[in-house]
């Protein structure tokens, strides 16, 4: 049996998956304590984890609960984080204090990555990742979900960076610190709630063999970092890109006016993004999870049977 870090608490389902090596499939918690509110959000996140149970992999929700890492959340601790007021949203800065002082944490990409890692698992879903913000040069807003990608060895399923980024510097970023960004089905780079972009990429696939036959290759290379796989919403959630960017411009022109900074922009930038959609943007997010999670376990599984 493997030996875990002595701050991680792995559910027994996950264990005996990883001894066994069965596909297990990472999943944050951020997206459940800061990302929609009760009850929608444990809805969310059992659904999530029962479509990853449909196409043949086991869930692994991570949070940290009362200062231990929980890798697989029980359908309790699901709805006590769903649930609980003033979780941190954790990231690799946060993590030691968080866990000295026994708190109750989030987990975002970054920290989901880095917790997978330490337990043995190789793929996690997310919806989308952190990037460079706009106004970058002014701020020298990054998201440390990049440098995660550049150094821990896991693959991200997700349908590209937030929109609210600066996707032509989120790519530069990537492509500087050497993390393939692999296109599921598209030449493209999907833009979160939209389909596409304007910016190409290297490498796509069209099964979830193939992705899991590079994922092989580069594990057998031992080649440092992660792989992103773009994996775009499904056609008939995808909103209009005109429409939707003219919201996020407007969203961040408020963001600016309201001295919103660090940490606080991302969740301030999609609450306002929802109350101008109508909810459209939720309803899109939501699409886009649940594609991931199948595409995300469908590669999990094709790995096992590789390994």
């Amino acid at each position: 049996m493997k030996t875990f870090n002595q701050f991680l608490d792995v559910n027994r389902e996950v264990a005996e998956a990883l001894a066994a090596n069965k596909p297990v499939v990472a999943l944050e918690s951020t997206i459940i304590s800061h990302g929609m509110p009760y009850p929608q959000n444990v809805e969310m996140a059992n659904k999530v984890e029962g479509i990853i149970r449909e196409y043949g992999a086991v869930p692994a929700t991570i949070a940290i609960i009362a200062g231990r890492v929980k890798i697989g959340l029980t359908p309790e601790d699901l709805e006590f984080l769903a649930k609980a007021k003033n979780v941190e949203k954790v990231s690799r800065r946060d993590v030691a204090g968080i866990i000295a002082k026994k708190g109750l944490g989030a987990t975002t990409v970054a920290t989901t990555m880095l917790f997978a890692e330490m337990a043995g698992i190789r793929f996690f879903v997310t919806g989308g990742i952190g990037g460079v913000h706009r106004g970058y040069e002014e701020a020298m807003d990054v998201s440390a979900d990049l440098e995660e990608l550049a150094m821990t060895n896991v693959t991200v399923i997700c349908a590209g960076a937030k929109a609210i980024l600066d996707l032509p510097r989120t790519m530069e970023y990537l492509e500087t610190k050497g993390v393939p960004v692999i296109g599921f089905q598209t030449d493209l780079l999907p833009a979160f709630y939209t389909r596409t972009s304007d910016l190409e990429l290297r490498m796509s696939v069209e099964s979830a063999k193939e992705l899991a036959e590079i994922v092989r290759a580069k594990d057998l290379l031992e080649l440092k970092g992660g792989i992103l796989v773009a994996n775009p919403i499904p056609e008939e959630h995808s909103l209009d890109a005109g429409y939707i960017n003219g919201i996020i411009d407007a969203a961040i022109s408020e963001s600016v006016r309201d001295g919103i900074k660090g940490k606080d922009v991302t969740p301030y930038l999609l609450a306002k993004i929802v109350e101008q959609t109508g909810g459209k943007s939720l309803e899109a997010n939501l699409a886009l999870v649940y594609n991931n999670a199948k595409v995300g376990a469908q590669i999990a599984v094709e790995y096992a049977r590789l390994a």
